[in-house]
């Protein structure tokens, strides 16, 4: 395995991937390097066959406490284009770094196996940002969210309020983007954004999550990124023509090994023991 950071840590195991945010000292703050190494660890693991299915969980005793202010509050007033040049090309500079924070957060969007985020203690910001990029959310009974950014003056441009609106209503959004407030694991769950709370704090929410995982790796997993693919394409198409879509897609991947061994596990009724080809 290529793929090293200080902040970030994959471990691999049964055709899982357990993604862990590693900066507990830190509260597992958002700076460069993580950014960095969300790029990094998409590309690690959709270079991988071993990897079905990805659990995002976190070291310590919070998910993420958001932007790491520490590092980069200083040149927030001042745009993260930095100095020199004309206000024109600062301005620039600024757009670009924008840009590819939000390719960070979306490289884990396009991993191309379903991705759980399991969060536990602080959400904040950020951790909003990135858990919105997951296909499924579970988090433990005392967590807490929230999209900070309009309390310290910035407008949440990483995608939350992109991916949001697609997850739960456009009231909750508003309400949360508006406020800054904080809100509980029991208002995530009603509203849509997570799909179960869990007791047991970090643990028991890993616990879930790795079940749930093992639920999916035992799927054909051709059939499963295709499911992902088909479901991602249905953003901005009718349902005619995801239909359309989803018929060509079927024409062309239809025919596996796993097809025709799911067929006579189902007529030898046993579990069918899928290789991904």
């Amino acid at each position: 395995m290529s793929f090293q950071s200080d902040v970030l840590s994959l471990e691999v195991a049964n055709n899982i991937a357990i993604l862990h945010l590693d900066r507990p000292e830190a509260r597992n703050a958002m700076g460069k390097a993580l950014w960095e190494g969300l790029t990094a660890v998409a590309e690690e693991i959709n270079s991988r066959d071993d990897i079905r299915v990805v659990v995002l969980a976190a070291r310590g005793p919070h998910f993420t406490v958001g932007l790491d202010l520490k590092e980069v509050g200083a040149s927030l007033g001042q745009g993260l284009g930095g100095r020199g040049g004309s206000q024109a090309v600062s301005n620039a500079r600024t757009y670009q770094a924008i840009r590819d924070l939000q390719n960070s957060v979306t490289a884990i969007a396009h991993i191309r196996v379903p991705v759980i985020a399991a969060v536990h203690g602080y959400c904040i910001g950020g951790g909003v940002d990135l858990i919105c990029a997951c296909d499924i959310r579970l988090a433990s009974s005392d967590t807490i969210f929230s999209i900070r950014e309009a309390k310290i003056a910035i407008v949440a441009d990483l995608g939350t309020l992109q991916r949001l609106p697609h997850i739960v209503g456009a009231g909750h959004v508003a309400e949360l983007a508006y406020t800054g407030k904080d809100f509980t694991t029991d208002r995530a769950e009603r509203i849509g954004l997570i799909n179960e709370a869990v007791e047991g704090g970090a643990d028991g929410v890993l616990a879930a999550a790795l079940t749930m995982a093992g639920e999916i790796a035992a799927n054909p997993p051709l059939a499963v990124q295709g499911t992902k693919a088909v479901l991602a394409a249905n953003d901005g198409r009718t349902v005619e023509e995801g239909l359309d879509y989803v018929a060509w897609w079927n024409t062309a991947f239809l025919q596996t090994n796993d097809l025709t061994e799911a067929m006579t596990a189902f007529m030898e009724r046993r579990p069918g023991n899928f290789s991904g080809s």
